[in-house]
């Protein structure tokens, strides 16, 4: 028997008509659907794609064990995630050795600081990647304004670093977007602050997506939604 394929399917930032051609055909003919989601939820890479499945397509929904209930410094994190990962990984290859195709629904880029990732590098079937436009580029687009020009350096940073770090290179970077914020909101203003980018900076919640939200950082306050982008736009060298 012929293996299946596992394909790694990005849906892009969040609007079903960002898509590309190739991952609406993957999706829409699929037999076997996976995707990630918190336990409790529908997960919103399922939610992107309502509507479209197969009426046979048989779902495989991956709920992680832990989110933001114990610190990632809490060695029990990467234990728990490791072992779902590599759970899951062995449940998608057992279906590509059985001769299944499965689409792994993706949000964004299965290859940009995505979820995926963590199966790619244990799946041991054949594996097609499906890009998809990413988070940031949709949060830029929303914002308006081209995020670089001429020689600026942009700089892509997660908001659950070290805020001493967050400093020396939100303040090093000529074009910024960080990722990851959620919680981290109120120690990015102050990295912000000291890099002194607080008047250029700007966040993007749920860009692309019907309830989309662009504001000052400044007026940001409380806790970001899950899917929120900072932007800090180059004003480097042009014509």
């Amino acid at each position: 028997m012929m293996g299946g394929t596992i394909h790694g399917v990005g849906l892009g930032p969040g609007a079903r008509d960002l898509m590309s051609v190739r991952a609406d055909r993957l999706i829409r003919d699929a037999r076997h659907i996976a995707y990630f989601r918190k336990r409790g939820r529908p997960g919103h890479a399922r939610s992107i794609v309502e509507g479209m499945l197969h009426p046979d397509a048989v779902e495989f929904a991956m709920e992680y064990p832990v989110t933001t209930e114990i610190p990632l410094s809490d060695p029990r994190y990467n234990d728990l995630l490791s072992a779902f990962y590599a759970d899951c990984a062995a449940h998608l290859d057992g279906l590509s050795a059985g001769g299944e195709d499965v689409v792994v629904l993706c949000e964004g880029d299965p290859f940009f600081y995505g979820s995926f990732m963590h199966l790619h590098s244990r799946l041991a079937g054949p594996v097609k990647i499906v890009p998809g436009i990413t988070g940031m580029s949709g949060a830029w687009t929303a914002s308006g304004a081209p995020i670089g020009w001429g020689d600026d350096v942009l700089t892509v940073l997660m908001a659950t670093l070290p805020e001493e770090e967050l400093v020396r290179r939100i303040h090093d970077s000529h074009a910024l977007v960080v990722m990851k914020i959620g919680r981290n909101l109120p120690k990015l203003r102050r990295a912000v602050e000291a890099a002194g980018k607080q008047d250029s900076a700007w966040l993007v919640e749920y860009a692309t997506m019907a309830d989309q939200r662009i504001v000052p950082l400044a007026q940001a306050t409380g806790a970001a939604p899950y899917f929120s982008i900072l932007l800090v736009h180059g004003q480097g060298r042009r014509p």
